[in-house]
């Protein structure tokens, strides 16, 4: 094991002769990699010993039992990862070090901005102005329609507890120049959604050839604007457009990737979150399935390719894929009745998701995983992003697999 110094801090690697000061042995803070920049997170926190050996990132780092075996280390680097005091980074991607600053953010309420105010948008606003208060200092609304600004500016202004007019948060227009001037940028543009009535059943897959050029051209305006905040992507289909974000944002002028835009820390999709709540609706009305609501979770994408897991102890593959599927298609009954099912998805996974993010607490989203954007309880740390590792049935890890091969070969 080799130490060095970087700017005050310890880290240790397997990696001899870095290009950093030597150091001597000692609990280290950081934790040198170097692979594939394209395709791995730059920084996260460490759980378990194998995720420093294992040669890149997949649905398996769910489960670290099915990585191997697990390394030698240093007594002082074990005690590092139990005490969850270790971030692993990637020196191999050109901008490591901002990574480790993304990691520690700065305290305090911070600056969303919302782009498009339609009816997700508009819902998702109206629940961050009221639940929001703690973590929100102020919200930045950008739509093409004025109008559309002006009356969602005069709306949410209009809201407000008696005698404690300060207690919610601002709502205010912002410009598109000052679009990334946030700590969060919520991407809830869209651009073609298919009518109630006509028939499309993957309605989230119909709309990503309409939505991938709207996310590519505003992830390459946050590079040119150097952002350094949370660009959380709410419009469908999610986890294929938080890929078309960050591989946008990391293109040279002539289309190859340099890595020099968004980090794969920085782009959430924000999907999973009503499937979580309508698998938990289910399981409320139907007692075959309560197991969810203590022991159950989600895996995957807003859509096709969700994975319901009825319980992660005793899981029942039979029961969690009926499940899977009553959630999947939950979308089209509301369909059925004559609406188009934006509520649920703009609260529970919007904004619930985007305050339990702020907070630092567990939540619902998709991170980067092995190259595509996997939906799973994840929460920021001051170490890195920090995935929940289960020991997963052999059945269970399967759907995962499918799922991952599945989200690969969309982009």
């Amino acid at each position: 094991m080799y130490y060095y110094s970087i700017d005050g801090a310890l880290a240790a690697s397997a990696l001899s002769e870095l290009n950093f000061p030597a150091a001597e042995a000692g609990t280290p803070s950081l934790f040198l990699l170097d692979r594939d920049s394209q395709t791995t997170r730059t920084a996260f926190r460490v759980t378990d010993s194998r995720q420093l050996t294992a040669e890149g990132e997949d649905v398996s780092w769910l489960d670290p039992d099915r990585m191997g075996m697990a390394p030698e280390l240093p007594e002082l680097v074990r005690s590092a990862i139990q005490a969850g005091k270790l971030t692993a980074v990637n020196v191999r991607h050109p901008r490591w070090r901002e990574a480790l600053a993304f990691c520690r953010p700065n305290p305090g309420k911070k600056r969303v901005h919302l782009l498009a105010v339609g009816d997700v948008g508009s819902t998702l606003l109206t629940a961050l102005k009221l639940l929001g208060g703690d973590c929100i200092g102020s919200i930045g609304i950008c739509d093409l329609n004025e109008n559309t600004v002006a009356r969602w500016t005069a709306e949410m202004g209009q809201i407000a507890w008696p005698w404690d007019y300060g207690a919610l948060p601002e709502v205010e227009p912002v410009g598109s120049d000052h679009l990334f001037d946030c700590d969060v940028l919520i991407f809830a543009a869209t651009k073609a959604i298919p009518p109630v009535g006509s028939g499309v059943k993957d309605v989230r897959m119909a709309q990503f050839d309409a939505n991938r050029p709207l996310v590519e051209t505003f992830a390459r305006q946050a590079r040119a604007a150097h952002f350094g905040g949370l660009f959380m992507v709410l419009s469908d289909p999610v986890d294929p457009l938080c890929k078309a974000a960050y591989l946008a944002s990391n293109q040279s002028a002539d289309g190859r990737w340099d890595g020099l835009g968004l980090l794969p820390e920085q782009v959430q999709g924000f999907g999973l979150g009503v499937m979580t709540a309508r698998a938990a609706y289910f399981a409320k009305r139907d007692p075959r399935f309560a197991s969810f609501l203590t022991e159950g979770r989600a895996f995957g994408p807003h859509g096709q390719g969700l994975v319901i897991a009825n319980s992660i102890q005793h899981y029942d593959d039979a029961l969690s894929r009926e499940l899977t599927e009553l959630v999947t298609t939950a979308n089209l009954r509301i369909r059925d009745l004559g609406f188009k099912p934006y509520v649920a998805p703009a609260v529970s996974s919007g904004a619930m998701q985007l305050l339990l993010t702020l907070r630092g607490d567990w939540h619902c989203s998709s991170v980067c995983l092995g190259g595509v954007w996997f939906g799973v309880k994840n929460r920021f740390t001051a170490q890195g992003v920090e995935t929940e590792t289960l020991s997963l049935k052999e059945a269970l890890l399967a759907r995962l697999r499918e799922t991952e091969k599945q989200l690969a070969e969309i982009i």
